[in-house]
């Protein structure tokens, strides 16, 4: 009947002809950091963040405009905060994603498995990332600028970080390593295991844990932390300045009094930064080293300053 109806039907120009014809989409196979093979289309013109990480990266790349949605706590820079939210980063909700038609969702070992296999179910590509220290920081900057069309721009943000990297390994050249005690948390008390990013992001600063365990974030006795003596404390803070009174309270806690880093205040406090692996770690392990090793920075044999990463807002 469709037939017929068709024949007899005067000539006329057919809007489908007439429309522009659309290009067929094209995809190609990439490999994400945990070695997972992902077919994505090109180019990637939507992204979705699920990790603040990830959210960094993608500001520090220049390539904002292509985030369409991130999660409630992609805070930094301020702009990440006006991006269209679809959740947190354990529970994001899935309609909202797929509302927003992303060619790319950018994940990283904070978000669940079940999340990135329920997103596989609905046709949305995923990059999984779990960089554990520095230089696959850097790697995965590169190779997230080359996935998103830009490969230029993660050469250029690898060449400032490496240039930050070697200007603060020349100042730390033969300093002693600072035998340190990262505090996650108080109570209970736990820190980072010796596998993670902060661990190597401690070593950066011319600094070692007393902490030698495998776990990611082992909880550890105050007893085996005295017994250890670390000589600094490290408390990552949002309001640096206003974490001074949370050491002195600590002091009045028992047992904490017992540590001679809680004695003699000798704890460095650093830019909660140094929880997540995205270019603005750079910056908090050199504040750490300054905090450290204060003679490193004031010696005159030292090179220029490195660089300082410019904020994307």
């Amino acid at each position: 009947m469709g037939a017929l109806f068709l024949a007899a039907t005067p000539a006329r120009p057919c809007a489908a002809q007439n429309a522009p014809r659309q290009a067929t989409p094209s995809f190609r196979s990439v490999n994400d950091d945990t070695g997972r093979t992902i077919r994505v289309a090109t180019p990637v013109r939507r992204v979705v963040s699920l990790s603040p990480s990830m959210t960094e990266i993608i500001y520090a790349l220049g390539l904002e405009d292509q985030l369409v949605g991130d999660t409630d706590y992609c805070d930094y820079p301020p702009d990440a905060a006006k991006k269209h939210k679809v959740g947190g980063v354990i529970n994001p909700s899935l309609e909202e994603i797929a509302a927003l038609e992303p060619d790319l969702v950018l994940v990283t070992s904070s978000n669940r498995w079940e999340t990135v296999n329920a997103l596989e179910r609905l046709g949305i590509p995923s990059y999984a990332a779990e960089p554990r220290t520095l230089d696959e920081i850097r790697l995965l900057i590169r190779r997230l600028a080359g996935v998103l069309g830009k490969p230029e721009a993660g050469e250029a943000l690898d060449r400032e970080l490496l240039a930050r990297m070697e200007s603060l390994q020349h100042r730390l050249e033969g300093v002693k390593p600072t035998r340190v005690f990262f505090v996650v948390w108080t109570d209970p008390l736990m820190s980072v295991g010796k596998h993670t990013f902060i661990a190597d992001a401690i070593a950066h600063a011319g600094a070692t844990s007393v902490v030698d365990a495998s776990q990611d974030w082992p909880q550890i006795s105050l007893e085996e932390i005295v017994r250890l003596q670390p000589e600094y404390l490290i408390f990552a803070n949002k309001q640096p300045e206003t974490a001074a009174r949370d050491v002195d309270a600590l002091a009045e806690r028992p047992g904490w009094n017992l540590l001679d880093a809680v004695k003699q205040r000798r704890f460095a406090v650093i830019s909660d930064a140094v929880d997540r692996p995205a270019p603005r770690l750079f910056a908090a392990v050199e504040d750490l080293a300054r905090q450290l090793h204060p003679a490193a920075f004031e010696a005159k044999s030292a090179t220029r300053p490195a660089p300082v990463l410019k904020e994307k807002n």
